[in-house]
């Protein structure tokens, strides 16, 4: 059976359209529409719950050794109030989730998993943990909500003072009072714009709600679901598990080798020191007539070289992209494709990642 986020009662009475998504009953969009949805978060701002996502508070004298040991980025150089994305891998080198890690103190983090793995995360975590180290899953006593576009900073300081706020991307203030609710506020985000996540208290967090659309209401602010937020993400070429990634397929194979440091032992390490990387995630701008969405084998000169892994009709680009994984040898931009879907040769080209990318202020 489904859960509920604390904002459920909020998605109806706005009118959202639910579904279940990920083990919750979530909104998928509202009456606005995704493609409204998403363009107000790339013009101006949208309001998302996220409180899906799970966090688990990992603390002790031999926190930051495990957070180490469990996952391919390295935190010995983390500050506190920053923030660090990593995958985490299994022996095979496979990918076990991709996390999102707060650091508070050297004795206490933050880990933000994804919503579909929590309970496979929090296994793996505490089978694998040693030494002087507590983890505790916090995800049900949390609310997370997600407010993001170039707007986003114009809303949020009408409920609490600039200066309380995070100043650079990853990092976060906790806590900061929004409204005269206590927040974990990060700059962080997961559509390729300017925005914060916010953390309270899971009985704050219809509250918070209320009060941030009300703030943003001038701002064109609107309530946002999983629908745009996943073409949103696509735009901004962010993968997404059980997509991009799975136990199957390695960091390094998916274009996430920016956050695997060789300079530490990790779980994974050796393997993805000896299995040679020989496909790649690619974009691919759809150039013949249609939709390529994921599952759909890939071509280059009849030969099959891949497979898609997300893809939909981009609404601020204007047009249909994917994403995909396929031999090296498909993967040079420029390269013409061809995308078998549902028996028609769709055509497609090899474009580089992202597809989107926000102007610098």
């Amino acid at each position: 059976m489904e859960k509920k986020t604390p904002l459920y009662p909020k998605h109806l009475e706005a009118g959202g359209k639910i579904v279940p998504f990920a083990g919750y009953l979530l909104p998928v969009q509202y009456g606005t529409g995704v493609i409204a949805e998403h363009m107000a978060v790339r013009q101006k701002c949208g309001l998302f719950d996220v409180s899906h996502m799970g966090e688990v508070f990992l603390t002790g004298p031999d926190a930051l050794d495990n957070l180490n040991r469990l996952m391919t980025n390295n935190f010995s150089s983390m500050a506190d109030g920053q923030v660090r994305y990593s995958p985490m891998c299994n022996q095979e080198g496979g990918v076990v989730d991709d996390l999102i890690v707060y650091r508070y103190g050297p004795q206490r983090y933050m880990v933000v998993v994804n919503a579909a793995n929590r309970d496979k995360d929090v296994a793996w975590m505490k089978a694998h943990l040693s030494g002087e180290a507590v983890l505790e899953d916090c995800s049900d006593q949390l609310c997370e909500l997600a407010l993001q576009g170039p707007l986003s900073k114009a809303v949020l300081t009408k409920l609490c003072p600039e200066d309380a706020l995070p100043k650079k991307y990853y990092s976060f203030v906790d806590p900061v009072m929004v409204g005269g609710i206590s927040c974990c506020v990060s700059r962080t985000g997961y559509t390729g714009e300017f925005g914060y996540e916010l953390y309270c208290a899971a009985d704050k967090g219809p509250q918070l709600w209320d009060m941030l659309l009300e703030a943003g209401r001038e701002e064109g602010l609107i309530p946002c679901g999983l629908g745009a937020r996943d073409t949103l993400r696509l735009e901004a070429a962010m993968p997404l598990y059980g997509h991009e990634m799975d136990d199957g397929i390695t960091p390094l194979e998916t274009g996430l080798g920016w956050a695997v440091k060789m300079d530490h032992d990790f779980t994974g390490k050796a393997a993805l020191e000896q299995k040679p990387v020989t496909i790649a995630r690619i974009g691919l701008k759809v150039t013949g007539k249609g939709i390529v969405r994921e599952h759909q084998d890939l071509f280059l000169d009849g030969e099959k070289v891949g497979v898609t892994t997300s893809g939909t009709h981009l609404p601020y680009l204007g047009a249909p992209y994917a994403m995909a994984l396929v031999e090296l040898k498909a993967a040079q931009p420029g390269l013409q494709l061809e995308a078998d879907v549902r028996g028609r040769r769709v055509a497609c080209q090899v474009v580089p990642l992202p597809f989107y990318k926000r102007a610098k202020a």
